[in-house]
């Protein structure tokens, strides 16, 4: 017995130093190795205009709409002052701020050159912590009915308007006053330009971008029930295209509000682009 005590002890012996030669921890990694790891490239659903960067003879695109670079990425969105625009591109981008809570709502479409378009869109907190909170995401490829809806954007008549209004029904202008509904802060990137508007919740007023919007928030409503709950009444806005309507068959207008200021300026960027580009 004793010699198969021995054994036995042996064998253990042989186990635990195994076991113990395993759990020898790993080699302290390298620091400088934490700072370098792969990037993968982002899908186009996630970023459209990926790694473009200024050419020598390019501008940046003066972007005026109250939205702060810092502030597009806590929305999880490349600022709208980085995008770079070719030739037949196009940005729409609409902030919808309702007049009770918190809860903010942001989309942005964008159009590329090679004919392919894209949904980006966010909704979110915006209130009461640095970062936004319950945050809902959406990025997708847009088909091509919303695509044709996209391109007719920038001939709609509503970017000749002033930038900031008030209602003239014909007896006198009226400032509108939201204690509900939804204020809209709608912004149109082309190659060299950037055009703002904002109106506020008076039917009238969102009445004479309905078209703009109803294209914008068309493409974002029916693909997360969480984003359309910011939203109740989705793309329909009938109700405010008739109110403008009938507030021109009347006589009425709108009229340049007191905080009224010229659109940012424009620059002039080449046909072409200065370097090559592998879109996906």
């Amino acid at each position: 017995m004793s010699g198969l005590t021995g054994l036995i002890a042996g064998l253990a012996l042989v186990v635990f130093q195994g076991a113990a030669v395993q759990q020898a921890p790993p080699p302290t990694p390298d620091p400088a190795d934490w700072w370098s790891p792969e990037v993968p490239r982002p899908p186009p659903e996630l970023e459209p205009l990926y790694n473009r960067r200024l050419g020598k003879t390019e501008q940046p695109i003066p972007i005026d709409n109250g939205v702060e670079p810092l502030l597009y990425r806590l929305w999880g969105l490349q600022p709208l002052q980085n995008q770079i625009l070719r030739k037949g591109e196009l940005v729409l981008e609409v902030w919808a701020r309702p007049a009770r809570g918190v809860r903010q709502a942001v989309v942005r479409l964008t159009l590329r050159r090679d004919g392919r378009a894209f949904v980006q869109a966010r909704a979110g907190l915006g209130c009461c912590t640095p970062e936004i909170g319950r945050r809902v995401d959406i990025n997708a490829e847009l088909g091509e009915p919303l695509i044709q809806a996209l391109k007719a954007v920038p001939a709609a008549p509503a970017w000749s308007q002033p930038r900031a209004v008030i209602v003239d029904y014909g007896g006198g202008a009226v400032s509108a006053l939201c204690v509900d509904g939804v204020s809209w802060d709608v912004t149109l990137l082309t190659p060299g330009q950037a055009r703002h508007l904002r109106r506020a919740c008076d039917d009238a007023e969102v009445g004479s971008i309905a078209s703009i919007l109803a294209t914008a928030v068309g493409a974002a409503v029916g693909r997360d029930p969480r984003f359309d709950a910011v939203l109740p009444r989705g793309a329909d806005f009938s109700r405010q295209q008739r109110a403008y309507d009938d507030l021109l068959a009347a006589g009425g207008t709108l009229r340049p509000a007191e905080r009224n200021r010229p659109q940012p300026p424009t620059v002039s960027p080449p046909d072409e682009p200065t370097e090559p580009e592998n879109p996906l």
